[in-house]
Parts: C-alpha cells; sequence; structure tokens
C-alpha cells in the first residue's frame, strides 16, 4: 500500500505542477495565493509530502490554479504507466 500511495503523490504533483506551469506560474506565486510555503508547495509537486496531502489542502491548491479538484486527483492508465516509469523502484 506505501508504493501505491507514493505513486499517488507523486501523480498529485505532477498535475499539480502541470497546471502550475500551464498558468505560468511559479511555486512561490502559488503559495502566496493559497496562503502556504513555497517549501511546501514544492514538496507536494515532488511527491515527498509523505504524511499525505491533506484534502483542504489540494481543495486551496486546485482553487488557487483555477481547476476543479477531481483535475489534481483523477489518473488515466497512461499518467499512472508514465510515473510508474519515472521509478521502477516502486513497482513489485
Amino acid at each position: 500500500m506505501v508504493k501505491e500511495k507514493t505513486v499517488i503523490y507523486r501523480q498529485i504533483g505532477a498535475k499539480i505542477a502541470y497546471y502550475r506551469n500551464l498558468k505560468q506560474m511559479t511555486q512561490a506565486e502559488l503559495a502566496e495565493k493559497v496562503h502556504m510555503s513555497e517549501s511546501t508547495i514544492g514538496r507536494i509537486e515532488r511527491g515527498k509530502y509523505n504524511s499525505g496531502v491533506p484534502l483542504p489542502t489540494l481543495v486551496d491548491i486546485a482553487g488557487g490554479l483555477g481547476v476543479n479538484l477531481a483535475s489534481l486527483v483523477t489518473f488515466t492508465e497512461e499518467e499512472t504507466r508514465l510515473c510508474l516509469e519515472v521509478d521502477k523502484n516502486l513497482v513489485d
């Protein structure tokens, strides 16, 4: 289960980074907009938020990016496959 969570955290982080870049925002700009530290946004984007990303945090980030929450937590099979390819150590 830990490996599955790690993949999900990485996917969420990748989606946040994708939408942030699409909006041409820096991590600092997003952090300011959602009242978080830049380092927190960075950890979330890298999938290094080990204790899990709280739902209110994801809601705030989605709002700051102007996307719905589902956009950050819904993954296609292709997105999951690509995430697993990035780090082969996550696969049993």
